[in-house]
């Protein structure tokens, strides 16, 4: 049987409720803020079927350009072809939430601020700068109190 090519075509378990989220949306979800310029990112919420994304932006993340009372317009770069494409979607704000994305970011940020003043009360000067994480340390195990043991192979055997 040949397969279908609508709106929502191949979505069963992309638009899914998540296991005890099922039901009514949560009023948290309508109270949120959106500003202009914030990261969001898209996930559809099957119990609201008005200003649903497209199958395609389900997962993705873009940033608010527009806001109104019920939704909110988002900036998406699409991969066509060999270029970006700066697609403008609008969507209902039951369909998207705040991107933790740039929170490591924002922490970073502020744990560097407070550790330059820190330096600068006491007069000296501190390295920002991310390091790789270094190799452990060599060491040398003592054979005192600690007998070696040699280790051989379990010969194998059928039990038929």
């Amino acid at each position: 049987m040949p397969h279908s090519f609508g709106y929502r075509a191949r979505t069963r378990d992309m638009f899914k409720r998540g296991f005890k989220e099922h039901g009514p949306i949560k009023l948290s979800t309508y109270l949120t803020n959106y500003r202009i310029g914030d990261i969001v990112d898209i996930k559809a919420n099957a119990a609201q079927q008005k200003g649903m994304p497209h199958k395609y932006y389900h997962g993705r993340t873009g940033i608010i350009y527009n806001v109104t009372p019920n939704a909110v317009g988002i900036i998406i770069n699409k991969v066509v072809g060999n270029r970006y494409i700066e697609k403008r979607v609008n969507i209902r704000v039951e369909h998207i939430r705040h991107s933790k994305c740039r929170q490591e970011f924002l922490d970073r940020v502020k744990r560097n601020h407070d550790a330059h003043a820190a330096a600068k009360e006491k007069g000296e000067r501190v390295n920002l700068k991310r390091q790789h994480v270094l190799p452990r340390g060599a060491y040398t195990i003592s054979t005192k109190d600690n007998a070696p043991q040699t280790m051989t192979p379990v010969p194998y055997e059928t039990t038929i």
